[in-house]
């Protein structure tokens, strides 16, 4: 896939409107926005472990998109933005909230009921190779080359030390690593789709993610009271996890995520991506007290590996960032975002190969 990056360290960039900012209405630093991008959405996995304690995962799901609808609704209000419109625009949109935001978040729900959130955080690390086999059949123009398709088979060896295959996967359950596991590759088709349908969209990022985290929410709201029913009694603490998977994890770290891309280019701002299973693993670790083996953290070691081979790319020119009608700037109409755990932006396109098909949102989980 070919891809537009951000402008060069000599073009400086100005500040991101939706970046969080110090009281002096400055932009934080961005390496503390990276940190935080990581930490949320590290514990994303956690959140829906403890989300599922107190209510059913589609439920779960609904809870986090209703979220992060919310916080986006509340960037557009204050931004006076719009919904996109056209018909066509709203199709479209429809099919990449399923890929990209109801069926992922809803398979790594459920299968968080029978695996550790540790092996689905490592789990999604894997989207970048299925982005990058995708690419292969689906986009001609995004050509192999030896060290990206030795990263592919490097990736799929550290995913076969993840789950024990000498050992016949024993203890591990295996529809829920197979639910973990599509839910990564839902994040490339829906990538890959995105960019085939929406990057030459003329609306604003905010405003096609926000239509299609409101769609997904549709989806989910459709669905949930057709396959789960009302629990019996309100569960506080798995409540507070949805809301901050949602609010957190999905609306303001695709905000956040948004204003990184713009300061200093999708390429080091998917760097965010490798941190995410360290982080849902010391989360699961230290706060859930989930069994750790020595496969676990040795495979993915080499996942996350053979995905950084996967993003190996000969130099390209590179395009600025465009400037938006209210002084900001806005990143190339295709682009690489960093890979989210369960978000990404319908605008901005990732690699089909990468976090985010390079790999928001918004992520990856």
């Amino acid at each position: 896939m070919s891809t537009a990056t951000a402008s060069s360290p000599a073009s400086p960039v100005p500040p991101n409107p939706s970046a969080p900012s110090t009281r002096l209405g400055r932009p934080l630093p961005w390496r503390i926005r990276f940190a935080f991008l990581s930490l949320i959405w590290g514990f994303s996995f956690l959140f829906m472990k403890v989300g599922n304690q107190g209510f059913a995962p589609f439920q779960v799901t609904f809870g986090r998109l209703l979220f992060g609808t919310g916080v986006l609704a509340v960037a557009m209000a204050v931004k006076r933005e719009r919904l996109p419109r056209g018909v066509r625009t709203w199709g479209h949109l429809a099919v990449a909230g399923f890929f990209l935001n109801a069926l992922p978040f809803s398979l790594f729900a459920y299968s968080e009921l029978t695996i550790p959130s540790t092996l689905a955080g490592i789990c999604n690390a894997t989207s970048p190779l299925w982005g990058m086999a995708l690419s292969l059949v689906a986009l001609s123009e995004d050509r192999p080359t030896r060290v990206r398709v030795a990263g592919l088979g490097l990736g799929f060896l550290g995913v076969l030390t993840v789950l024990g295959a000498w050992q016949g996967f024993h203890g591990l359950d295996a529809s829920g690593t197979a639910m973990a596991l599509l839910a990564s590759l839902s994040y490339p088709v829906g990538w890959i789709y995105v960019r085939r349908t929406l990057a030459g969209s003329s609306e604003s990022h905010l405003s096609l993610t926000g239509g299609q985290l409101l769609l997904a929410t549709v989806q989910l709201a459709v669905v949930t009271p057709l396959f789960t029913s009302l629990p019996g009694h309100l569960s506080v603490l798995p409540l507070l996890a949805i809301a901050a998977l949602g609010a957190l994890g999905t609306g303001v770290a695709m905000l956040v995520q948004y204003g990184l891309v713009a300061e200093v280019g999708p390429t080091t701002a998917q760097m965010v991506t490798y941190f995410v299973p360290i982080i849902a693993t010391a989360a699961g670790v230290a706060v859930l007290g989930e069994h750790l083996t020595w496969s676990t953290p040795v495979g993915a070691v080499v996942v996350l590996a053979g995905a950084a081979l996967t993003q190996a790319r000969r130099p390209t020119n590179r395009t600025r960032p465009q400037p938006e009608p209210d002084g900001g700037t806005r990143p190339p109409a295709v682009m690489e975002a960093p890979e989210a755990p369960e978000v990404a932006a319908a605008a901005e396109v990732p690699e089909a190969a990468g976090p985010e098909a390079r790999t928001g949102q918004a992520a990856r989980a």
